[in-house]
């Protein structure tokens, strides 16, 4: 019988090692620490704000794209730059139940969207940023499972672009519809990270719960999803978490650690500014991913990310929840 393949040592370029700092980028996350404190900015920031700028702008350099993808790119760019209206004088009075109400109705409006809704935290807010706003819309985007089953490869590049242009049109959408209605609202979607962390943000909010390959895993789209959100004064009322039973899925699974190129998963959970929590190594994602223009391999490999799988795990695992339970 043949003995299991052997996954081949990533080894980062030369040129792109010569840019890193010498700091550690686990030790700017808060890898090892048990005391809680807000994050630190670290990538997709501006540049010229964090140590590991450098290597962001090579990232740039290195990876212009086919013309495919730098049509991708333009047209998530004109989501980007469209204004959203001004905040209208008169200011609309509805209960705060109501008001969920409206917003939740968006995902009637907008496919392939889950809406949360949670009260700001201030540990949320990256060190040196402010955001003083009371609310956070939360939307989880559903991604396409076929671009990204192969990732990392330029048809998941194009599919991730697509999807993060999408929450941010979902994310203004819901925010113009706020203005319009005197209340102030800003729509946010990554990559370029904004005052606050987005997934904890998600996972309060109701929409998930954290993978151990560090992405979301929502019980609608799986792992295959990304995250926009509303930041906004509108009265709200806030959804309660809501575990399903991904992060026990996660501590039987290493689909994840075993796809993943550069080796940056573990099969324990480590200590993170005071949470223990699933980890990726930075030091050793962040030289793979830059060098092929994203990654997602994680993602590719979850089971949760295949279609149809989601509903079906999270009814098993529902049940026997209940069955413990029950004993």
């Amino acid at each position: 019988m043949a003995g299991k393949q052997q996954r081949p040592t990533f080894v980062p370029s030369p040129e792109q090692m010569a840019l890193w700092p010498e700091i550690s980028g686990n030790k700017i996350n808060g890898l090892g620490e048990k005391e809680p404190r807000r994050p630190t900015p670290i990538y997709w920031h501006a540049p010229d704000e964090t140590p590991h700028g450098p290597l962001q702008l090579w990232f740039y350099k290195h990876n212009l794209g086919n013309p495919s993808i730098a049509a991708t790119r333009e047209t998530r760019q004109k989501i980007i730059d469209a204004p959203l209206p001004p905040v209208a004088e008169k200011q609309e009075l509805r209960s705060p139940e109501d008001w969920v109400k409206k917003v939740k109705g968006f995902e009637m409006q907008i496919d392939g969207i889950h809406i949360g809704i949670t009260p700001m935290q201030p540990e949320w807010v990256f060190e040196g940023k402010t955001l003083d706003i009371p609310w956070l819309i939360m939307i989880v985007v559903k991604m396409d499972y076929e671009p990204i089953k192969d990732a990392p490869s330029d048809e998941s590049l194009k599919e991730i672009i697509e999807k993060y242009g999408y929450g941010l049109k979902a994310a203004k959408q819901i925010a113009a519809w706020v203005r319009d209605h005197g209340w102030d609202a800003y729509g946010h979607c990554g990559p370029e990270a904004g005052a606050t962390l987005l997934i904890p943000a998600a996972i309060e909010a109701g929409l998930g719960e954290l993978g151990k390959h560090g992405s979301l895993i929502s019980p609608r789209y799986g792992a295959s999803c990304r995250i926009a959100c509303v930041q906004t004064n509108l009265p709200l009322v806030a959804d309660a978490l809501a575990p399903f039973g991904a992060d026990d899925y996660c501590f039987n699974c290493k689909a994840c650690e075993r796809a993943c190129p550069p080796d940056a998963l573990t099969s324990e959970k480590h200590w993170v500014r005071g949470e223990k929590k699933w980890y990726v190594d930075f030091d050793k994602c962040l030289p793979f991913f830059n060098e092929n223009g994203s990654c997602g391999a994680c993602l590719a490999s979850c089971p949760w990310s295949k279609p149809g799988v989601p509903e079906k795990l999270t009814a098993k695992l529902k049940k026997r929840a209940m069955q413990k339970s029950r004993l």
